[in-house]
């Protein structure tokens, strides 16, 4: 019941549940090592997300990541075998700069992990046309997986992330604006990739398969995992999706609105970028300031909690083979500060909050 009232959401019939979002993203690459010869252009709504001749995935391809996210993102990609390159960020929104993104795309690089920070949309259309110019070149193009952990109602040019053409996976994790306590979902593009993840998702077996007896399953053609969410995490996420829309997200949205009007133009805060159509769900607000330590102690000693929420994935050990120059990231990671936004920020407490931003100095 959970699923199918997620498909309503999302009005798309290919969302499925999982554990996990971190699952979510495992399962997505790993759908993507099966060649598809002869999959259509036009999959999803004029919107190729795999083109022609889509040669599958290999040990040792190349996924364009972001560095700014949760180690989630970007973990899968070496569990699938696969090689993490570098992609800078835009510092006006702390998504991937595009413009990186293009310089670095080569004849390896079969899939682009792109992020929205906050639930702030990634360009889609600028990503689409640098598919385009690949695909014009090599005959297919790199696949893109959106990891929109932070972006559950967020909505890019009217219509809503996950329905862009994309493989796309949302959190349901325990602090996210839909929570199953923990729990992920995986919006595929492509009836097939559909079908193959809600087998892979349980061993392979095909739970909707006419057994004689139910506890031996027919042939598994392809083996899978563990990755199916349980009944109990669907219950508790069906509740909470029923309060999604009035009692989470609208209250979220219209703290993040007003800190947009009373942040602005103010001495040492930078806010990011903010364009109406790009609609984010705002699960963090993050602005920048030019003394994050200081500015960090300040509102703790005010009683406001902040946080930097993410560590920077490329200064780990277990990356280091991959390691770039990264220089707005470097320039801005110093700056970030996320600042409380949830839909239980009353507005008393938003307008405290922004009195003692303003009387920082």
């Amino acid at each position: 019941e959970f699923e199918q009232n997620l498909q309503k959401w999302f009005n798309n019939k290919n969302v499925q549940t999982l554990n996990a979002g971190t699952s979510a993203l495992h399962m997505a690459l790993h759908l993507l090592k099966k060649p598809k010869p002869h999959w259509d252009e036009d999959v999803f709504q004029g919107v190729a997300y795999v083109s022609h001749n889509w040669p599958g995935l290999e040990p040792g391809d190349e996924v364009l990541c972001t560095a700014m996210t949760c180690t989630a993102s970007n973990w899968p990609v070496l569990a699938n075998g696969l090689k993490i390159k570098w992609v800078d960020i835009d510092p006006k929104t702390l998504n991937m700069d595009l413009d990186d993104l293009k310089s670095k795309i080569t004849e390896k690089t079969k899939v682009i992990m792109g992020v929205h920070w906050g639930g702030y949309p990634i360009d889609l259309d600028k990503l689409r046309d640098i598919r385009t110019s690949f695909r014009s070149k090599f005959g297919w193009a790199p696949a893109v997986i959106e990891d929109g952990a932070h972006s559950f109602g967020s909505e890019y040019k009217g219509k809503k992330i996950g329905n862009h053409g994309n493989l796309t996976m949302f959190s349901l994790q325990a602090i996210k604006h839909v929570t199953s306590i923990d729990g992920g979902i995986l919006i595929s593009p492509h009836d097939e990739l559909h079908s193959r993840g809600k087998l892979i998702r349980w061993y392979g077996i095909d739970r909707d398969g006419d057994r004689k007896d139910f506890r031996c399953e027919d042939d598994i053609p392809e083996w899978g995992y563990k990755f199916h969410m349980n009944d109990v995490n669907a219950a508790i996420g069906l509740a909470n999706l029923k309060e999604i829309e009035e009692k989470v997200i609208s209250k979220v949205k219209d703290n993040a609105n007003y800190y947009n009007e009373e942040l602005k133009n103010l001495k040492g805060v930078t806010l990011l970028e903010n364009k109406s159509e790009y609609d984010s769900a705002y699960w963090i607000y993050t602005i920048k300031v030019d003394r994050q330590d200081d500015f960090m102690r300040m509102m703790e000693e005010k009683g406001i909690m902040v946080s930097r929420v993410h560590e920077r994935n490329d200064k780990h050990t277990c990356v280091k083979e991959f390691v770039t120059n990264l220089p707005n990231l470097e320039k801005t990671i110093g700056k970030v500060v996320n600042i409380p936004v949830g839909w239980w920020v009353t507005k008393k407490e938003r307008k405290y909050i922004v009195d003692c931003i303003k009387k920082w100095k």
